[in-house]
């Protein structure tokens, strides 16, 4: 078994060291709120997870680091530019594997920074929420060499279903943003076709059974339609995590002087989404926004 650092708490992040302890592994776990430890977290330090003061108070000796934060920053920070990050301390060999949704070129940069320190490297973003992370069935995207990401598969098999080795490090990270972008769009797509009907008085719920059993119907669509249809803008998946990773997207296609129309319709939905306060409802309150 491994000693795996883990570092950020959230939604996602306990429900895979609940999984990892299960496994056998040793635990340090870092969360940049304290209170973490003796509240959403308790369960796992009772379990057996080491509480740690910083990154690299928890990465002291690990085989593993691996990291589920928010942004391309907050990775860069806990692992080598923020004060007792894990670069201080990780021992040479070791593996860093992040389960964040980032920029591909940000991803490059980090992984070259831990390689100067003999330190490798595995962008591992998933996808499936939370719901997918409490059952152990996320799906995952890999990016780093042939014999890194071996080790990795190991140690992820505990909480994924699908693991899919894309390509170098970054590639990842790509294969996660075109599933934000495939799935997002289809989201909008689900949003315009329940707005339509409603706007011509059609039964929502008989037009969602009608399509869904056609050539439109899709997991998003069976996911998003009854929401819509129902009104039940509860967060399955917050609209803010979407427009986030949405929102990397589009100025990554700009720097590429790529094309990406439905990207860019889409995006400014978002965009009007959150300005409405409705980032931590359902993405399927792009309806919403339809409305207003």
């Amino acid at each position: 078994m491994s000693t795996i650092a883990f570092i950020g708490l959230g939604n996602m992040g306990r429900p895979m060291i609940g999984y990892l302890l299960k496994a056998g592994h040793q635990l340090n776990i870092y969360a940049r709120r304290p209170e973490v430890y003796q509240n959403e977290a308790k369960h796992l330090v009772d379990a057996g997870a080491i509480p740690c003061a910083s990154p690299a108070e928890a990465a002291d000796g690990a085989d593993f680091i691996i990291t589920n934060v928010m942004s391309t920053q907050d990775v860069a920070e806990v692992l080598h530019a923020g004060k007792n990050s894990v670069i201080a301390t990780a021992k040479p060999g070791a593996i860093c594997i992040d389960h964040s949704t980032i920029d591909p070129q940000g991803t490059k940069d980090i992984a070259a920074i831990m390689a100067s320190k003999n330190i490798a490297y595995v962008d591992a973003p998933v996808s499936g929420g939370v719901k997918a992370a409490t059952e152990g069935t996320l799906v995952m995207m890999l990016g780093g060499a042939d014999e890194d990401v071996a080790k990795v598969q190991e140690i992820v098999k505990s909480y994924a279903k699908t693991i899919t080795h894309i390509g170098a490090v970054g590639h990842g990270q790509v294969a996660k943003l075109c599933n934000q972008i495939a799935q997002v769009i289809n989201i909008q797509g689900v949003a315009e076709s329940m707005r339509f009907a409603a706007a011509n008085g059609a039964d929502l719920q008989k037009v969602f059974e009608a399509i869904s059993g056609g050539m439109a119907g899709s997991r998003m669509l069976d996911l998003m339609g009854p929401k819509m249809v129902h009104r039940d803008f509860k967060a399955g998946i917050e609209a803010r995590l979407h427009a986030k990773d949405f929102f990397l997207v589009k100025d990554a296609a700009k720097t590429a002087n790529l094309d990406m129309p439905a990207l860019q319709t889409v995006a400014l939905q978002l965009e009007k989404l959150m300005d409405a306060g409705w980032g931590y409802d359902d993405t399927s309150s792009l309806l919403k926004v339809l409305e207003a």
